[in-house]
């Protein structure tokens, strides 16, 4: 897929994104908004940028491979690959409906195009990534493997040991990136389960650690061609973002993490997407 390097182009790809969010959990009414809105310029920078792979050939052999372990930001999800190319964006109106490929967490028998992990349980998807990384190393492949996380998932323990995993075997095709918006379902992560130092927790295990601006096309950009290059070992990408950033209504309010907009919503929420860009 042809890659866009105009910063202004992504943003405009990226405010499309949250609006075809906003959309879809308002039809749907229920989903995940918060954190959906939170990853749209990621997930932007990953589809449009970053990843090395081909829409209209979606299960090409020398596709880089996405990891989505935080399920539930879903409709980001579908939006991105819609957006690229991998169906037709109307069909984001279907979110959650019986019968829809597009479900609340994605799912591989559902026949959506650009699925790697049907996805639900959280910490299970760092140990999905890990074995594919290894596959990869083991087959001498170039492609790399790119996974999603939740800073709240870090809290299951099933993350330490794939990281640990990782670092033992030197796997210099896997990339994790960490949505660090400190908020979760019930709460602020310090509340909950406290998970920090994250960056001393990370290179204790042999992990190399970066960070960037979640919002920052350009630092995201300039952070993932980093991590690619690196000749050694794991790297995570611990992400700066804001839950349910472009609204600043509801930005940070962790009760945003599990609730649509309602249909009156939409509008209003539209024109502050729009203000905000």
């Amino acid at each position: 897929m042809p890659v866009i390097n105009n910063i202004q182009e992504l943003k405009k790809i990226s405010l499309e994104i949250r609006k075809d969010v906003v959309r879809s959990l308002a039809e749907a009414g229920s989903g995940h908004l918060g954190g959906s809105l939170g990853l749209a310029d990621i997930f932007t920078c990953l589809y449009f940028n970053i990843l090395n792979h081909k829409p209209d050939n979606p299960d090409w052999k020398n596709r880089d491979r996405l990891i989505l372990s935080i399920g539930h930001v879903a409709p980001v999800f579908y939006a991105a690959l819609a957006h690229s190319g991998y169906f037709n964006p109307k069909e984001l109106m279907t979110l959650r409906r019986l019968g829809s490929r597009l479900q609340g967490h994605p799912g591989k028998e559902h026949g959506l195009p650009g699925i790697e992990l049907s996805a639900g349980s959280l910490g299970q998807g760092l140990s999905v990534a890990v074995g594919l990384a290894l596959a990869g190393k083991m087959d001498k492949k170039s492609w790399n493997v790119f996974s999603i996380h939740g800073d709240g998932e870090l809290q299951e323990g099933s993350i330490w040991e794939a990281v640990m995993s990782a670092s033992h075997h030197q796997l210099n095709n896997l990339v994790a990136l960490i949505d660090r918006n400190c908020v979760q379902i019930d709460g602020k992560n310090s509340d909950v389960m406290e998970i920090e130092p994250l960056k001393d927790k990370f290179q204790s295990f042999g992990w190399e650690v970066m960070a960037c601006n979640g919002h920052d096309h350009k630092d995201i950009i300039a952070t993932y061609q980093k991590a690619i290059n690196r000749k050694k070992g794991p790297v995570v990408i611990i992400a700066k973002t804001h839950m349910g950033k472009g609204i600043k209504s509801i930005e940070d309010d962790y009760h945003w993490h599990g609730k649509p907009p309602k249909p009156e919503q939409v509008n209003a929420f539209i024109k502050e997407l729009e203000q905000n860009q």
